[in-house]
């Protein structure tokens, strides 16, 4: 795998709405820290089921008033068309120009069918509605969607969101990177163009992860899973294998030519800091 000509490697961080007074503060460390290394933006999450919404926005403003480039989680399911439009209309007027559109977790207790389904859904009415007002960016799974039927109708999927007008896509985290080549490869079979950027989850809690993962479908390897649970409670030394495997796989994508890396921070420049130090440029 060679990075496409034309494209551009991107790098970008994610953080999620703080709910208290030292959650904003460590943000702000971080969108320091983070924004030394100049990033493309910083995508701020949208909460499961929408239920951050409102902080969202805030968390944008603060990226935005810092002097860098935010791009809002936006997700669809249990929201009407007419929610959606006021609020690409108040991303227009914030000067918002990347949106990362997602069909979201559905809530528990919804009741009423959502008039959108799949994220291919909000990325058609984002088109239709906005034109090319934004740089859409959607998901996709190396490693397969946890509620894809097989890995065929997946990518069909996929394709679907790229051909309703996704400009870029950024993948769930994994820790293998050939299934990463391995899914690009199926991509641009499909004739898939647009730039697969991995996304890169630091590990430092590892029980913590493992939950994560165990919710998003995302593999851990059973070689790092025994390594890890080998160390028992002793967080140093996790990190710092943690750091050594994450950096390493981070260095192979990017000689495999991935067109960039974005991080799952949550909201500690600390590991991402420490990899980032250390990548082959």
């Amino acid at each position: 795998m060679e990075l496409r000509q034309g494209h551009i490697r991107t790098f970008s961080f994610e953080f999620f709405p703080p709910k208290t007074l030292a959650g904003i503060d460590k943000l702000r460390n971080a969108l320091a820290q983070l924004g030394s290394y100049g990033p493309k933006f910083f995508s701020c999450t949208y909460g499961a089921g929408g239920a951050a919404r409102g902080r969202t926005l805030e968390t944008v403003r603060e990226i935005q008033s810092a002097g860098y480039a935010a791009a809002p989680h936006l997700t669809c399911v249990g929201s009407r068309p007419g929610q959606i439009e006021v609020l690409l209309d108040l991303y227009k007027r914030e000067g918002i120009q990347h949106l990362v559109a997602l069909r979201g977790d559905v809530p528990f207790a919804e009741q009423q069918p959502s008039e959108f389904r799949f994220a291919s859904d909000l990325v058609a009415f984002i088109r239709r509605v906005t034109g090319t007002a934004f740089h859409l960016i959607v998901a996709c799974y190396p490693e397969v969607h946890p509620q894809a039927p097989d890995a065929r109708r997946d990518l069909e999927h996929f394709k679907v969101k790229v051909e309703s007008g996704a400009n870029a896509a950024i993948t769930q985290y994994f820790y293998n990177p050939d299934a990463y080549f391995r899914f690009v490869e199926a991509c641009e079979a499909l004739h898939i163009n647009i730039p697969i950027v991995p996304g890169i989850m630091p590990i430092g809690n590892f029980p913590q992860l493992v939950c994560f993962s165990n919710s998003c479908g995302a593999e851990i390897p059973r070689w790092l899973r025994l390594r890890m649970q080998a160390f028992g409670n002793d967080i140093c030394s996790i990190r710092s294998y943690g750091l050594d495997v994450v950096t390493e796989l981070c260095n192979r994508l990017l000689s495999g030519g991935a067109p960039g890396l974005h991080f799952y921070t949550m909201n500690d420049a600390e590991l991402t800091s420490t990899i980032w130090q250390r990548l082959r440029f």
